[in-house]
């Protein structure tokens, strides 16, 4: 083997054996934790003081009083729509799409959700006075509660509207 193509390598046979020796620890100090590193001591836990609650002022109480009312207005509509939708599209089960059941009963469900979009209305005005409340500083938790509310209604106003679209045939 001709050593004389490759310098290198035969650098690194020099080299190699010297640089060996530098891998030993002696002289040099632990990298394990000292004690003067760990924490220690102990202090006592204070409880952080409660929230202020804060109630809207009069003005947002009476808009979120008159968004309530509209969404349970909208959802007792809703609701007293139901039963007659519901013969309609039963009557509809079956029959064919443009038939004439079909289509009273596709009227019907377009009024349920005109009813719900009542609701959806009042629900986003809510979405709106709660984020404004928010940014300046309020907890929101008076329109947290009405929104909560007005949310469950639309949610069974949907579980409804889906109930009564899979019995009718698209």
């Amino acid at each position: 083997m001709n050593l004389s193509k490759w310098p290198f390598l035969s650098l690194t046979f020099v080299v190699v054996p010297l640089l060996s020796g530098c891998g030993s620890n002696a002289g040099y100090p632990s990298l394990a934790r000292r004690p003067a590193e760990r924490i220690t001591g102990s202090a006592a836990v204070v409880a952080p003081a409660p929230a202020p609650v804060v109630q809207p002022d009069l003005a947002t109480q009476s808009r979120l009083a008159r968004l309530r009312e509209m969404a349970s207005t909208a959802h007792a509509r809703f609701n007293a729509q139901v039963p007659a939708a519901s013969r309609l599209v039963t009557a509809a089960v079956g029959a064919a799409v443009a038939s004439e059941s079909w289509s009273v009963a596709s009227v019907a469900l377009a009024t349920l959700e005109s009813r719900r979009s009542d609701a959806m209305i009042a629900l986003a005005d809510l979405d709106s006075l709660y984020t404004r409340d928010r940014v300046e500083g309020g907890d929101g938790t008076a329109i947290a509660a009405v929104r909560e509310q007005v949310t469950a209604w639309v949610a069974d106003e949907d579980t409804t509207l889906a109930q009564l679209r899979g019995r009718v045939a698209d």
